[in-house]
């Protein structure tokens, strides 16, 4: 487990991270994220040493993040930091090789993962000779080449189409389902809601909710029900202790006073007829998103 305790950091008069703490547990994915300048980069960046804590801790399996243990994990910084001249394979197995890796075993790697994320017949061209979109796969793969112990990825999904961000997520979940615990930020939340198991969200610094998916959904649900029927659902207004708040003929948004009067709004319905849906609205990753840092 990775584990933030209580960091700080300042850059001259501006505090960029202000006591944020979090952890990324075995196994599990965990979505980073917030607005650009909200410390998500800086927050990576110290956990990798590339940066130092005014304050606080890092932890890994509870023992301080020391440079041979960095040396186990995997980072992709959002910034793409691979040799443009250099041939896809070569470089991969070079990466490798200064993890410890044997070439043997490097190239093994290289070829398997190569072959995963689509790549496997660019294996030969010089990265500059690739597209974004394939240049973003082989940075992630220089992140995988050496089987890491924890995976750091810095907008992993950024200007990948859909097919290719199916087919790295499913690379990045066979990891998380060896045990490997990944840290991912991204922009884009809808992505980040069906990967990620644990979420942290950040604002201006400071961490304003943390938990997984589940936990949070329950934490930031509102009172809302959508009902629909076969017939007009406008006397569902005269109901009591109701507050419509989207009505569009046989469907209706409620909010209910008490949460537990549900079950009278539903007993109202079947009286009048068939029921087709009803049951409580879940928040959305981007609603709870837009609640936290407002």
């Amino acid at each position: 487990m990775l584990r933030v305790s209580s960091v700080n950091r300042t850059f001259g008069d501006r505090k960029v991270l202000d006591d944020i703490s979090f952890e990324v547990s075995a196994g599990r994915m965990t979505g980073f994220v917030g607005a650009n300048g909200a410390g998500k980069t800086t927050s990576m960046r110290i956990i990798l040493g590339l940066l130092s804590a005014d304050s606080g801790a890092v932890t890994w399996n509870g023992e301080p993040v020391t440079r041979p243990v960095r040396q186990r994990f995997g980072y992709m910084p959002e910034e793409r930091g691979l040799y443009p001249k250099m041939k896809v394979r070569e470089q991969l197995t070079y990466l490798g090789r200064l993890h410890g890796m044997t070439t043997s075993a490097a190239q093994r790697n290289v070829d398997d993962l190569l072959e995963r994320i689509g790549l496997a017949e660019r294996a030969n061209d010089p990265l500059e000779k690739l597209s974004l979109g394939n240049q973003q796969r082989a940075q992630i793969a220089a992140a995988l080449v050496h089987d890491p112990e924890l995976l750091i990825l810095d907008e992993p999904f950024s200007g990948l189409d859909p097919i290719a961000v199916e087919v790295i997520a499913g690379v990045l979940r066979e990891r998380a389902s060896n045990g490997v615990p990944v840290l991912f930020s991204s922009h884009q939340l809808d992505v980040v809601e069906r990967l990620c198991d644990d979420l942290v969200i950040i604002a201006a610094g400071a961490v304003r909710a943390s938990g997984s998916r589940t936990e949070l959904r329950t934490k930031f649900a509102t009172p809302r029900f959508e009902l629909v029927l076969d017939g007009d659902a406008g006397w569902v207004r005269d109901l009591p202790g109701v507050t419509i708040v989207d009505l569009d003929d046989t469907r209706v948004v409620i909010q209910l006073a008490n949460p537990d009067d549900d079950q009278t709004v539903l007993r109202a319905a079947l009286a009048r007829g068939p029921v087709r849906t009803f049951g409580p609205i879940v928040p959305t990753l981007s609603e709870i998103f837009r609640e936290v840092t407002q």
